[in-house]
């Protein structure tokens, strides 16, 4: 697909599933449920506008509406019953629909580069949750703290430091996982040589 092509369906797929342009903060039943019905209806119009392009094209257009859908009634949700859970499972939606598209761009290329561009995409996607499961946790912590006990805050220090390192975790695994994948561009000793930096570089024996 031509990048003007993903501008224009980008922006305006933006606007028309901006949670911010669809409800507010007193969103009522009504408002929610006709917003809904508008994202779905956007949604279709959309994924039929993909039906001319060619091959992998049509199928990152579709990967992209299905995407921007996806954030956008994750957003509502946000929007309808704020809360941290919700503010999550937006996030969440975002890192799945850049995924998502991602991985069938990844489709144009061959052999070792698509392998790479595939662990990049998932790498992207890991880091993504990562930072949002670390948010949702801290954000849990700093309640705790609120109590203004000291128990209450040495616990809450605790866990943020501990998501903070799962997540930092997560996200070396994930960046490992591409520099390794491109060694396999390479064979015998620079390849051997290429896994071990690699290695060392990640904290990996």
């Amino acid at each position: 697909m031509k990048r003007s092509t993903f501008t224009a369906l980008a922006a305006a797929l933006s606007l028309a599933f901006s949670a911010g342009a669809l409800a507010n903060a007193t969103m009522s039943k009504t408002d929610y449920k006709a917003a809904k019905t508008s994202i779905e209806a956007q949604y279709h119009t959309s994924k039929e506008s993909c039906d001319p392009l060619k091959a992998n094209a049509r199928d990152v257009c579709k990967a992209q509406a299905k995407g921007t859908q996806s954030v956008a009634l994750a957003e509502l949700e946000a929007t309808y019953q704020p809360g941290r859970r919700s503010r999550y499972d937006a996030r969440v939606a975002k890192a799945e629909a850049d995924y998502a598209v991602a991985r069938e761009m990844c489709d144009d290329k061959a052999g070792n580069e698509r392998n790479v561009c595939v662990k990049q995409a998932r790498a992207a996607q890991t880091a993504a949750k990562a930072d949002a499961k670390a948010q949702i946790k801290t954000s849990e912590a700093n309640k705790e703290a609120g109590e203004k006990t000291a128990q209450a805050q040495s616990k809450a220090t605790k866990k943020i430091a501990d998501a903070r390192k799962d997540a930092a975790l997560d996200k070396r695994d994930a960046a490992y996982a591409v520099a390794k994948e491109k060694c396999d561009a390479l064979a015998g000793n620079a390849k051997d040589g290429c896994v071990s930096d690699a290695k060392a570089q990640y904290g990996k024996s």
